[in-house]
């Protein structure tokens, strides 16, 4: 198959990036602070600014910018999911091409990604990061979910606290 991505120098990006076992599995959430690091690792070697990141337990939801120059957001979700991967246990069922291929079974191969094109896209793309886990039922106020930006962003005025808080049905249409 051929997948066809846009490559932006200095673009903005949101993406959604999801574990290969969805449903009960919460690997993400139980082991945030290895993603935090596995991140951070490699925002030191490789930058980027986030804008805004929800981690579920299953998934998570980011826009990020690149700096000018770089479009290579591919080689950074790649030493991501590796460095997040290697600090887990190896105990995850492979498939036998994954087993021949030496991969680990944690992550999807790949990820959604999508060109921020103007302004209301941005804001739009940063709404449904932090919507993300009340549209999914697990909180009933955005404020309740410890692990976005969310909180950073109500800290700089973007968000009051209660945004979002009573609307249980809210789903953001970004088309």
């Amino acid at each position: 198959m051929n997948y066809r991505r846009i490559w932006l120098a200095g673009g903005t990006y949101f993406f959604t990036v999801t574990l290969l076992q969805r449903g009960n599995n919460a690997l993400l959430t139980e082991h945030i602070a290895a993603l935090r690091l596995a991140v951070s690792e490699v925002k030191t070697n490789y930058p980027f600014t986030i804008h805004a990141w929800v981690v579920l337990p299953d998934h998570l939801h980011c826009v990020l910018e690149l700096p000018p120059n770089d479009s290579n957001y591919a080689l950074r979700w790649r030493l991501i999911k590796s460095a997040f991967s290697k600090k887990m246990v190896a105990d995850e069922p492979r498939s036998m091409v994954r087993q021949a291929r030496g991969e680990r079974g944690i992550w999807q191969r790949r990820y959604w990604a999508h060109l921020i094109t103007h302004d209301a896209d941005f804001a739009n793309h940063v709404d449904y990061v932090h919507i993300n886990p009340l549209k999914h039922g697990l909180v009933k106020a955005v404020a309740e979910w410890p692990h976005s930006t969310f909180h950073q962003h109500v800290k700089m005025g973007n968000y009051p606290l209660d945004w979002a808080g009573n609307s249980a049905n809210l789903l953001l249409d970004l088309e």
